[in-house]
């Protein structure tokens, strides 16, 4: 059920906080696993590849400039003051005028780029 699937994953989550996530190695080693399992079907990389994406239905919130900003991710994108988007960059871009890296402008990368 998506319950026990959304609980399986806070989970883990909160495991991996306390505790760390896999080694390096081992990322590498999944990867290259999927890559053989894969055979280099781009649509199954590409879902690989989202495997950092929030789970669906999950809201981000960010204060600009005094106004509290709310996105929700849908299935395929995101949501933002009612209207779709394909990527938090775009939506960061909208609020703020500038390009921004939307991962990075949510809060769910830090400037070097790891999670």
């Amino acid at each position: 059920s998506t319950r026990r699937y959304l609980e399986s994953r806070l989970a883990y989550r909160i495991q991996e906080l306390a505790y760390g996530g896999l080694n390096p190695e081992t990322i590498r080693r999944l990867e290259r696993l999927g890559e053989e399992l894969d055979g280099g079907d781009r649509k199954k990389r590409s879902i690989r590849a989202d495997r950092d994406r929030p789970i669906t239905g999950t809201r981000l919130l960010r204060e600009w400039q005094g106004v509290e900003q709310i996105v929700t991710v849908t299935a395929d994108g995101f949501e933002w003051q009612g209207r779709p988007y394909k990527s938090l960059s775009a939506i960061a871009r909208a609020i703020t005028g500038t390009r921004w890296n939307g991962w990075v402008f949510f809060g769910l990368k830090n400037h070097r780029g790891r999670t």
